[in-house]
């Protein structure tokens, strides 16, 4: 949450409440909405870390706002965040370590799993598909977050295909 909450305030100043509305209006509703508390929390140690100050700012007829901007070593530490590739090969993935360890508990059939696994992914998927069509199709980022997760979802079916057939040789 850190790093996205410092591309934010890389447009301007802004308080918590307008940084939790920004993220839900770019990335849509499939992403998972972030609570408002902690954004507060990381805003707090955002300062604290000094990526970022505060400036309490008056209003009449409610009480005070902090709005946050970003500082020279906030905006150095988005350089770097935007520079480094990342590194996710799911080779820690856990349905894999119960794939892989259900034999020798005895408490698990291995092709059960992969079914279990398979509708939930499907489930999933239909969920997704479900918020493609709810979303606002000018909204091009959540658009394409919601593509990336589908197409993630499929490639896991698919895995999940390949390990089945496998582990039926194996029999």
């Amino acid at each position: 949450m850190r790093l996205p909450l410092l591309a934010l305030l890389a447009r301007g100043p802004a308080h918590g409440y307008e940084l939790k509305q920004h993220l839900e209006q770019t990335l849509g509703s499939a992403y998972p909405q972030p609570n408002v508390g902690q954004i507060y929390v990381t805003l707090g140690r955002l300062e604290k870390q000094g990526l970022i100050e505060g400036e309490d700012v008056e209003q009449s007829s409610r009480p005070n706002k902090k709005v946050y901007h970003l500082t020279e070593a906030g905006r150095q530490a988005l350089r770097v965040w935007f520079e480094d590739p990342e590194d996710e090969p799911r080779v820690r993935d856990e349905f894999f370590m119960k794939l892989a360890l259900a034999p020798q508990t005895g408490l698990a059939d291995r092709i059960a799993l992969i079914n279990k696994q398979r509708r939930q992914y499907l489930n999933t998927m239909r969920q997704l598909s479900k918020l493609a069509a709810a979303e606002d199709r000018d909204n091009r980022i959540a658009q394409l977050l919601i593509e990336g997760a589908m197409l993630h979802l499929q490639a896991d079916l698919d895995w999940l295909e390949r390990c089945q057939e496998e582990l039926e040789e194996l029999e």
